[in-house]
C-alpha cells in the first residue's frame, strides 16, 4: 500500500482550499518569525511558530490556532486573505502542531477524549491550550495579557475544546466548522449512516504517517474502486490490516455507544465561559452540523450572552479565502467572504482582545440565499418562522395542501446495493486528490439522477409568490421496505425556471438547499438499533438542519428521496446484520421501498416558513 506524500504547504492548500493558516513571507515581511518547542505539563513538547509585528507600538493580544495539519511551513499572516484584516489590526499570531503530529512530540489521538482532572498531569487538547497560553504570557514580551483562538474544521474543534476549560487570559474564540458529533452529523457518520469514502480516506491521511498522506487508489473514479471493495470487512482484510486506530474504532463501534458520546460536544459542553462565535457554511460538505449543534448546546445555558452564530453561503471554510461571491455554479451577488473577514471576524477579535468597537454583535448573522441578503436575528432559529408541512402527493406533486383519500397511497422503487446512486456526477475523484470536485458537490445540479428508477421526485407547481424558509427543516417520511434495513436520503431542492433569462445555463437547474441521510435501523434509538419489520409502514423523522433561503416566484420546490448515496455513504445491505462492518457479500440484497403519501401516512417536509 503506497502513500503519496505531499509538501506540507501544498497539502494545507488541498485540505483547506485557499485558507492556509498564513501566506508566503516575502523579503518585506512585516512580521518576525520564531520557532519554539513549548513544554506541556506532562513533559511533551509541542512545535510552535510565533509571529510578532516588526513595527509594534503597543502591547498586543495573542491569536492562536492549533492544528494537526502542520505549521512548519506556515507563513506571514499579513499575506493571506484569511487573517489579513486581523494582521492589519495588529496581533501576535501563534500556530502550533497538536501532539503527535508533524514536529510535535507525543502520540496523536483523533479528537482526543477529555482528561480525567483528578489525575495529576493528565492531558487533553484543552490542557495543552492552557499550557501554551501560560507559556506565551511568560515568554513573549509586549503582550497585553489577552488571548483568543480561531480555526477551521479540526482547528475549529481545537479552538472550541480550548474554550471548555480556558486559561484566564483566554477571552474569545471563533470556532469555525467544528465537528460536534461524529456519529450523528459530521465527518464520519450522518444519523448512523457511515461516510465511507470520507472515513476511509481521512483515517488513512491522518494515521498512516505522522504527516498527511493520500491513499493511492490507482483509478481516477473512486466510485468503481469502492464498489469493487465489496463488504466493509475487506478494508482491514485487504488494505489497512488493523493498523489505523480510527478505522478500527469505526468497526468496533457501529452504534452510538459511549465511545461516540464521549467525543460529542453535547457531552463535553455546558455553558460558555468566554465569548464564542460559531461559524458555518450552508453548503459545508464536511461539518455543517457541528457549529449549529455546538451553538444549540451552549445556548441553553448562555446566561451572559456570550454565544453567537454566523452562517453564510459557503462550503467547508469557504469564508476564509476569495471573495465568496459564488459557490460552484451558484452566484450570490456580493462578496460574502470579504464581509465576514472584515466586518465580522476582525470586529469580533478587536472588541474582545483589544477593547475596540461597541461590542454590539447580533446573536445570529446569516446570509439569506435567493434574496442574497445578510440578515441579523436576536435568536436562532428566529421566532418569526412558523412550521408548515409541504406534502408529497401522487403523480409527483408537492403541495402545502395535505393528500386526499382519492390519491394513490404510495410510490415505490427497487434499491439495489449492487447499483448504488452516486452522490455526485461521476467521476468521483479522491476527496482531496487532484481535480477533486468534492468542495462544491452540494451545489451541483441534481438533474443527474432524474432518470434513475431508484430516485423519487415530487415538485410544486410554479410558485406564484416567494416562499421564504428561515430555521430548521425536518423530513417526516412514512415508508416501508421488503428488507429488514434501509437508508433514506431526502433532498430539498430549488428548481430554477425552465427558461432562466438572467443566466440561460442555469435554466431548469436543480439546486439542493438541504439534505441528509438516515439509517433505518436507528429509527427508535441510535444506541440500540432494531431490524425493520418487512412491509411495515414506519415514520422516519430526518433532521435536514438549518437554512435561510428564498424560493423565488417562478421557481419550483422539489423533494427527492433515494436509498443509496455512494460512496460518500456506505451501502446498506438492506438485510439487517448487527454490525455492517462485519456483513458478508451475501447479506447485500435488493429491496423494494415504498414512500407513502396517503391521508393516514402523509409524508412531508416541515419547513420554517416566514410569511
Amino acid at each position: 500500500m503506497k502513500a503519496l506524500y505531499l509538501k506540507p504547504v501544498l497539502l494545507v492548500l488541498v485540505l483547506l482550499g485557499t485558507y492556509n493558516v498564513f501566506a508566503q513571507a516575502p523579503a518585506d515581511d512585516k512580521y518576525n518569525r520564531k520557532e519554539v518547542m513549548i513544554t506541556m505539563r506532562d513533559g511533551i513538547k509541542l512545535f510552535t511558530v510565533i509571529y510578532t509585528p516588526k513595527d509594534q507600538h503597543e502591547k498586543l493580544p495573542f491569536l492562536i490556532t492549533r492544528t494537526p495539519y502542520g505549521v512548519a511551513k506556515s507563513r506571514s499572516p499579513e499575506r493571506g486573505s484569511y487573517v489579513r484584516d486581523l494582521a492589519e489590526d495588529g496581533y501576535i499570531f501563534v500556530a502550533q502542531d497538536i501532539r503527535g503530529r508533524y514536529r510535535s512530540e507525543g502520540a496523536f489521538e483523533m479528537q482526543r477524549f477529555s482528561r480525567d482532572k483528578s489525575k495529576p498531569n493528565s492531558i487533553d487538547e484543552s490542557s495543552d491550550t492552557y499550557d501554551t497560553v501560560d507559556w506565551l504570557l511568560k515568554n513573549i514580551a509586549d503582550n497585553n495579557g489577552k488571548a483568543g483562538m480561531y480555526g477551521i474544521s479540526y482547528d475549529g474543534w481545537t479552538a472550541l475544546i480550548g474554550a471548555t476549560d480556558p486559561h484566564p487570559a483566554m477571552k474569545a474564540v471563533s470556532e469555525q466548522a467544528t465537528p460536534s458529533d461524529m456519529f450523528l452529523g459530521d465527518d464520519f457518520h450522518h444519523n448512523g449512516a457511515f461516510r465511507l469514502s470520507y472515513g476511509f480516506e481521512y483515517a488513512f491521511m491522518e494515521e498512516a504517517s505522522k504527516t498527511d498522506t493520500l491513499y493511492q487508489f490507482g483509478t481516477y473514479d473512486t466510485y468503481d474502486w469502492y464498489l469493487k471493495l465489496g463488504p466493509l470487512s475487506n478494508v482491514n482484510k485487504k488494505y489497512f490490516h488493523n493498523k489505523l486506530p480510527s478505522w478500527n474504532d469505526f468497526t468496533k463501534h457501529p452504534n452510538y455507544d459511549s465511545f461516540w458520546q464521549k467525543q460529542a460536544m453535547k457531552f463535553r459542553l455546558d455553558h460558555p465561559r468566554i465569548a464564542i462565535q460559531h461559524v458555518a457554511g450552508w453548503w459545508d460538505q464536511e461539518d455543517f452540523y457541528g457549529p449549529q449543534k455546538a451553538y444549540e448546546v451552549l445556548e441553553k445555558q448562555d446566561k451572559n450572552n456570550q454565544n453567537y452564530i454566523v452562517i453564510g453561503p459557503w462550503n467547508h471554510g469557504g469564508w476564509a479565502g476569495g471573495n465568496g461571491d459564488k459557490l460552484g455554479n451558484i452566484k450570490f451577488g456580493t462578496n460574502t467572504g470579504v464581509t465576514f473577514r472584515k466586518d465580522v471576524q476582525a470586529r469580533w477579535f478587536a472588541y474582545y482582545l483589544k477593547d475596540k468597537g461597541d461590542g454590539k454583535f447580533a446573536e445570529a448573522i446569516t446570509f439569506q440565499t435567493g434574496s442574497n441578503e445578510w440578515k441579523n436575528y436576536s435568536k436562532w432559529p428566529p421566532a418569526e418562522s412558523k412550521i408548515k408541512n409541504i406534502y408529497f402527493h401522487s403523480n409527483g406533486k408537492l403541495s402545502f395542501t395535505p393528500p386526499t383519500a382519492a390519491e394513490k397511497e404510495a410510490d415505490s422503487y427497487v434499491s439495489d446495493p449492487a447499483k448504488p446512486v452516486p452522490y455526485r456526477p461521476r467521476p468521483i475523484e479522491e476527496t482531496y486528490g487532484p481535480g477533486s470536485r468534492w468542495f462544491t458537490w452540494l451545489t451541483e445540479d441534481q438533474r443527474f439522477v432524474d432518470n434513475r428508477p431508484d430516485v423519487l421526485s415530487w415538485q410544486t407547481d410554479t410558485l406564484t409568490s416567494d416562499v421564504t424558509i428561515t430555521g430548521n427543516i425536518a423530513a417526516k417520511l412514512y415508508a416501508s421496505t421488503t428488507g429488514s434495513d434501509a437508508d433514506w436520503v431526502v433532498k430539498l431542492i430549488d428548481v430554477y425556471p425552465a427558461e432562466y433569462k438572467q443566466e440561460l445555463k442555469m435554466s431548469g437547474y436543480e439546486f439542493m438547499i438541504a439534505n441528509d441521510v438516515f439509517r433505518g435501523r436507528f429509527r427508535k434509538s441510535f444506541e440500540k438499533p432494531e431490524p425493520i419489520t418487512p412491509g411495515k409502514v414506519e415514520l422516519y423523522t430526518i433532521d435536514l438542519h438549518g437554512s435561510n433561503h428564498v424560493f423565488k416566484k417562478g421557481h419550483r420546490i422539489m423533494v427527492q428521496v433515494q436509498s443509496t448515496w455512494f460512496p460518500i455513504i456506505d451501502r446498506n445491505p438492506q438485510k439487517y446484520v448487527p454490525n455492517i462492518f462485519e456483513a458478508k457479500e451475501s447479506d447485500y440484497t435488493p429491496a423494494t421501498h415504498k414512500v407513502y403519501h396517503s391521508v393516514k401516512f402523509a409524508s412531508a417536509v416541515a419547513l420554517p416558513v416566514v410569511e
